[in-house]
């Protein structure tokens, strides 16, 4: 599965790679003289070779991380060669559980991500860190040539993702968002039924997300770095703080340097949804309505809580979103509703829920599988289920969303050019500067 790429000049730390050459030699020659070998060698019930699974490494195997680490390790066709996280205590204990599923003790470790970047034998990465590595590291992950499984929400701010997309189409690689929403059934059959009209005409959709900062830990006040933690890279294009334990890993979310808190956290996945239903997932809104909101007075998190704000559209419907909607999407029809959550869909007309959609009628991408969808896409190079410029009209709506709350009016936006119409105020508030020596 492997494809040839250039080898750059970085320092590995531990570099024991699976040979697939040797191996395939040993093989040949196990004809003549037969020897035991691992069943871990040639995957887990043997039927896929060792030169045709897709080889991966992992960036960031924390929380969200390490779930992916886990579902990927689980199928057959995968090998995980590597992994990197700025937490020693994150790397090796991904690193264990990697040599504990194949029985080895290869699995590489990297505190730098462009390390595990320069090896030429991975052929995807699954990226999940802070939101605000998520352009430096998806892009140099596109222009190593490796195909990519990323988090959302897709980036920090509208032009970095702007800066992902374009950088996928450059490198033409393979990009799957990690939306797993869309890999659910109940997701694709509440849009297929609104998409199909099944509700009549829909000119409202409310959208749901937490209201308030989800906070783990008090301890807020500046200390030492602990061993082991290299701060500084986590930082990396973020402005210089302190280093607290409540600052890092979980937490980041309900800080600004690095997160618009559950705005952004969940857009990627509700606004999503809606978007997908109203067949507006390649365009976004042209008007953003303020609302409200409430920012922490002082103290370390300071994103928005307790907040709302609307989106027009151009296809003629209003998006509402709030952190007091009911949690999920809901359609509003002239002939009826859907509402869709993980776990649950309600229609009225309740038949709706026992309707077929037709072999005429609008079929939606069907992945039962999110991470499974990405690696059949890496092998057939056809576009996944969440691919990038989706996710960046998905989250445009959270970074508009917050954007109209900080200034407290109604805005204009050029969808097409993703720049707000006649409004310098609010374009300097589409991105910040990144800390040197960072930059895309």
């Amino acid at each position: 599965m492997r494809r040839s790429r250039s080898k750059k000049g970085f320092t590995m730390q531990k570099e024991c790679h699976i040979d697939r050459r040797n191996l395939m030699k040993k093989a040949a020659a196990a004809v003549a003289f037969p020897y035991v070998v691992r069943p871990s060698a040639v995957g887990l019930a043997g039927t896929t070779a060792p030169s045709d699974r897709i080889t991966m490494g992992f960036i960031g195997v924390g929380g969200m991380g390490s779930n992916n680490l886990r579902g990927f390790l689980s199928k057959q066709d995968t090998h995980v060669l590597a992994v990197c996280d700025v937490d020693s205590h994150h790397r090796r204990r991904a690193a264990a559980s990697i040599n504990e599923k194949y029985g080895t003790s290869d699995c590489s470790e990297y505190n730098d991500f462009r390390e595990l970047l320069a090896r030429s034998d991975i052929d995807a990465v699954c990226i999940a860190v802070p939101d605000q590595w998520h352009a430096l590291a998806g892009v140099a992950a596109a222009r190593a040539r490796k195909d990519v499984y990323a988090e959302k929400p897709l980036a920090y701010t509208i032009p970095e993702g702007r800066a992902i997309c374009e950088a996928v189409k450059k490198y033409a690689i393979v990009w799957q968002t990690g939306s797993q929403q869309r890999s659910e059934r109940n997701f694709r059959f509440a849009c297929e039924l609104v998409r199909n009209g099944r509700i009549g005409e829909v000119k409202l959709v409310e959208v749901g997300l937490p209201n308030k900062n989800s906070i783990k830990g008090e301890i807020t006040s500046p200390e030492a770095v602990p061993e082991g933690f290299d701060y500084n890279m986590w930082l990396g294009p973020a402005p210089w703080k302190p280093y607290t334990r409540g600052r890092c890993h979980w937490n980041f979310r309900w800080i600004s340097d690095y997160s618009g808190g559950q705005i952004t956290d969940w857009a990627g996945h509700h606004c999503d949804i809606a978007q997908w239903g109203m067949n507006t997932e390649r365009t976004g809104p042209i008007t953003i309505l303020g609302g409200s909101g409430v920012f922490p007075p002082d103290g370390l998190y300071d994103t928005v809580e307790d907040w709302r704000f609307e989106c027009l559209y151009a296809e003629g419907f209003r998006m509402k979103v709030a952190g007091r909607n009911r949690m999920g999407v809901t359609f509003y029809g002239s002939e009826g509703r859907v509402y869709v959550t993980r776990r649950n869909i309600e229609t009225d007309p309740s038949s709706l829920l026992n309707s077929t959609i037709g072999p005429n009628e609008i079929h939606l991408y069907e992945s039962g599988d999110h991470r499974r969808n990405f690696l059949d896409c890496v092998r057939s190079r056809k576009e996944p289920i969440a691919p990038p410029e989706v996710a960046q009209r998905s989250i445009s709506v959270g970074h508009l969303g917050i954007i109209a709350i900080k200034l407290g009016r109604k805005l204009r936006w050029n969808p097409e050019i993703e720049r707000f119409i006649n409004d310098s105020e609010a374009d300097r508030l589409l991105s910040r500067p990144m800390r040197s020596p960072w930059h895309l």
